[in-house]
């Protein structure tokens, strides 16, 4: 698979919607991932990122605007012991409770499947850090409609074992803008990662599209010693 450019990945789409980003560091010292959310509407482009204890969660900039809740509040980043859970929706906390009662990433998915937001039906996609005695792995999941219809979930998950320093993987829930919005099609698109947190997460920012994109978080982890940084850059300040 040929590695991209993420940058030129994201100036060459102006909608990709929400995306996750995981790989290391190109001195194999650090696990990194970043997650973006983007909107078209004034109840998606009305939020920020807020830290909620190790992780994070979306919260209206503006409370009067908010319309609804249910597709655009949820906890994106969420840390259980050794792992770092990073999704575009409410099956964050889904995937922390099952992995607490011993089920695998992939079976804590299987009881969710694409939004319910027709005729979108916007692709769940998340992935999971996995650090431990210094040895580092990851996943990433897509759950979607059955090229746009919702009488069935397809179901993709892939698992990353000793990465390469200096590569990651990105996935996105748009194809780019449309309407209906074409959901993101193929596996996780192979991108180069940056050994400096700020400049990967200029990198990102400033090529997300200026009137679409909302905020970004970007984390780096040192995979010795499991102490991290966190950036979280929002559109509304």
């Amino acid at each position: 698979m040929r590695m991209l450019d993420i940058g030129e990945e994201l100036r060459g789409n102006s909608y990709p919607g929400r995306g996750i980003v995981i790989g290391k560091t190109p001195d194999g010292k650090k696990a990194v991932t970043a997650y973006f959310i983007m909107g078209r509407s004034e109840n998606s482009r009305n939020r920020v990122f807020v830290q909620d204890g190790e992780g994070i969660r979306t919260q209206a900039f503006d409370p009067e605007k908010l319309t609804d809740p249910s597709l655009v509040i949820y906890a994106p980043v969420r840390v259980l012991g050794n792992k770092t859970i990073v999704t575009n929706g409410d099956q964050t906390d889904t995937i922390y409770e099952g992995m607490d009662r011993q089920l695998t990433f992939e079976q804590s998915l299987r009881s969710r499947e694409f939004e319910p937001d027709g005729p979108n039906y916007t692709p769940r996609i998340s992935g999971i850090l996995h650090i431990e005695n210094g040895m580092y792995n990851y996943a990433m999941s897509i759950l979607k409609s059955n090229n746009g219809s919702p009488k069935a979930c397809n179901r993709f998950t892939f698992a990353y074992e000793n990465p390469k320093a200096g590569e990651g993987h990105f996935i996105h829930t748009y194809i780019g803008d449309g309407n209906p919005l074409p959901s993101f099609e193929g596996e996780p698109k192979l991108v180069g990662i940056l050994d400096s947190i700020e400049g990967f997460a200029d990198v990102l920012w400033t090529n997300l599209n200026e009137e679409n994109k909302v905020s970004l978080f970007v984390r780096y982890i040192d995979i010795a010693t499991g102490e991290y940084e966190t950036r979280i850059l929002n559109k509304n300040r």
